[in-house]
């Protein structure tokens, strides 16, 4: 199985349109993120992406996606689903399904409606398959399970993954948007051992009543065991050399032990 950050920034991005701080007229590839998005392919070649930013045309144009299998969502934030539209050559043959909680679901649907009204012909909206996510389900050889999580107020999802013949050495866990991982949704993602990876939105030094800060997700990543960590959905603050001192001295501070530090757009790992 092979993973791609397909985008690692908060909602406005990295650089933020007019803004003149360091990070946003950084010359460092890694300072640029687009809206947060992953790619997640299997050994057979099942393709499905974690949500679908307004940059997702240029992320997947980038990443080489010539076909798509599933989309899951974590919610319905625009900087999570705004880029669905550019599904659509890849829907021409097949309906994608399209996963997710009640609640997003139905944001989704009012948000796209043009895409379920009969009105429009031709080619110019997306073929779409809205599924609700319930509990675990395949994609070819690729398992998923959502994870409950609150962002601030709002119940999202996270999402766990694993190759279905090889569960216990490749689970990873993709959370972002999260403000709390409660008991259960922990014992989910320990069942039959720790993930390998956690990517984990990670806000800013400072904290967010909607996201997690740099301790908090870390912290809460530390949890679920896994062996390496990424930090995702990073703003303007911090450069990516900066996080990576922080993750270090997090590290030599004794409060964690996993491999860790900050994603950045185009980080592809194999599992």
């Amino acid at each position: 199985m092979k993973i791609r950050v397909l985008g690692s920034g908060t909602s406005q991005g990295v650089p933020v349109v007019g803004c003149t701080c360091p990070v946003c007229l950084s010359a460092d590839s890694r300072d640029k993120r687009s809206r947060c998005s992953l790619y997640i392919k299997g050994k057979d070649g099942e393709q499905a992406v974690i949500d679908t930013g307004p940059e997702f045309r240029l992320q997947a144009l980038q990443a080489g996606i010539s076909s798509l299998d599933a989309v899951l969502l974590t919610h319905a934030h625009a900087d999570h689903i705004h880029g669905l539209d550019d599904i659509r050559p890849l829907s021409k043959e097949t309906a994608i399904p399209i996963y997710g909680n009640k609640k997003t679901l139905r944001e989704f649907k009012e948000r796209f409606s043009y895409i379920f009204k009969r009105t429009q012909q031709g080619g110019g909206k997306p073929r779409i398959k809205p599924v609700l996510a319930a509990g675990p389900f395949r994609i070819g050889g690729l398992c998923f399970v959502p994870i409950p999580v609150k962002h601030g107020v709002l119940d999202i999802l996270g999402w766990m993954g694993f190759e279905y013949h090889r569960k216990n050495e490749t689970k990873f866990v993709y959370i972002t948007d999260c403000t709390r991982i409660g008991r259960d949704s922990l014992s989910r993602i320990t069942e039959g051992g720790p993930p390998e990876l956690c990517i984990i939105g990670a806000l800013r030094v400072r904290p967010h009543k909607t996201h997690f800060n740099f301790e908090e997700a870390l912290s809460a990543a530390a949890e679920t065991g896994a062996r390496r960590i990424f930090l995702t959905h990073i703003c303007h603050e911090h450069s990516h050399r900066e996080i990576e001192s922080y993750c270090a001295g997090f590290a030599e501070a004794g409060k964690i032990t996993a491999k860790t530090g900050p994603a950045w757009d185009g980080m592809e790992l194999d599992l």
